[in-house]
């Protein structure tokens, strides 16, 4: 985290601020995906290494159900949404309202389902961060799985290569009525990345 030496009480506002503009929006794009009003509670924004992603979810061997894309672009990265399976069987069945199959593995349907509906939260995330910094950043087709944490960030190292140091990790909470989600971002900007959209919000890289 070489680039968070300086300034780095300013530099986490401005994330944060851009983690709360994110979560307003993919609160907004579920609502109308869902046709219902969806909120959600004030993300907690926090910094941490790549290799602490794993322990974030539970460590390497939990089992977990992950919405990956990388973020191409002229800030890329990747990007993952990260759940419980259970959360996720929540998340469809008390507020998408589709009713899921008894048994450990989603159907094809259930699978479609939860792939679109975390393309359309990381999307909302992305334009959200692109607006902010003026920067492009559009999203690759997302891809799904359900595997152990350890797994999932394995292969999208070998799927996307080289990932950057640190990850920024929004934790995401939705809200419909009593019903609640939680799920995690994780974005994962290249190692110039964090650089070009600091620079793009006219953040200072280093104390004056």
């Amino acid at each position: 985290m070489e680039l968070f030496k300086h300034g780095k009480d300013v530099k986490m506002d401005v994330l944060k601020e851009v983690g709360n503009i994110g979560a307003g929006h993919a609160a907004t794009a579920l609502s109308h995906l869902l046709n219902k009003p969806i909120d959600m509670a004030v993300p907690m924004v926090q910094l941490l290494p790549f290799e602490r992603i794993a322990e974030c979810v539970g460590g390497a061997e939990q089992l977990v159900l992950a919405v990956f894309l990388r973020v191409e672009g002229e800030a890329p990265g990747n990007l993952f949404f990260i759940m419980s399976p259970e959360a996720g069987k929540n998340l469809l069945q008390r507020l998408a309202g589709i009713e899921v199959e008894e048994g450990g593995m989603f159907s094809e349907m259930e699978q479609s389902a939860l792939c679109e509906i975390g393309n359309i939260l990381a999307g909302s995330y992305l334009s959200s961060l692109a607006d902010f910094t003026n920067l492009v950043m559009t999203p690759t087709v997302p891809g799904l799985a359900m595997d152990m944490a350890g797994a999932i960030l394995s292969y999208g190292l070998i799927q996307f290569g080289e990932m950057g140091d640190d990850a920024l990790l929004i934790n995401t909470t939705f809200l419909e009525g009593h019903n609640e989600v939680e799920g995690q971002f994780f974005l994962i900007p290249d190692p110039d990345s964090f650089t070009k959209i600091f620079e793009a919000l006219g953040v200072p890289l280093e104390n004056e």
